[in-house]
């Protein structure tokens, strides 16, 4: 078992796959902070200067704070500004992602275009037997 999970380890796409996650993690934090530190705060200006974060309503009675810091450790709230937010992250995100994976798509077939044409195989030696027999019969 030691051994198979070595031979498991050792495969190339285990190691892509844990760089393509380590990858995305570090850019899933810069998508984050695009969001959260430069578009979120233009959206909140537009829609009345406040926080996109901050939009919630208490499911309780008790709940009476202004921020969702405060309202959450007075009570259950429903934060569906912050829930905006991570739909928003997760649109950016992905549009990043499909752009990534459009132009990976892109350079494949450009490569594919650029590529020379494989030289013709030569043909096996009974064909090129008999195709010699055929031109010297042709001759005659």
């Amino acid at each position: 078992m030691l051994k198979e999970f070595q031979e498991f380890i050792s495969k190339g796409n285990v190691m892509d796959l844990a760089v393509g996650v380590i990858i995305g993690a570090a850019f899933g934090k810069i998508v984050e902070s695009l969001v959260n530190d430069i578009i979120m705060p233009i959206v909140g200006a537009i829609f009345g200067g406040l926080d996109f974060n901050n939009y919630f309503f208490g499911l309780s009675s008790n709940v009476h704070s202004a921020t969702l810091a405060d309202a959450k450790k007075e009570g259950a709230v429903f934060a569906y500004g912050s829930f905006i937010t991570v739909v928003l992250n997760f649109l950016i995100l992905a549009f990043i992602i499909f752009l990534m994976v459009k132009a990976v798509n892109n350079m494949r077939r450009r490569l594919e275009r650029e590529k020379p044409a494989p030289a013709a195989a030569p043909p096996p030696a009974d064909v090129a037997l008999l195709t010699e027999i055929r031109d010297l019969l042709a001759k005659k």
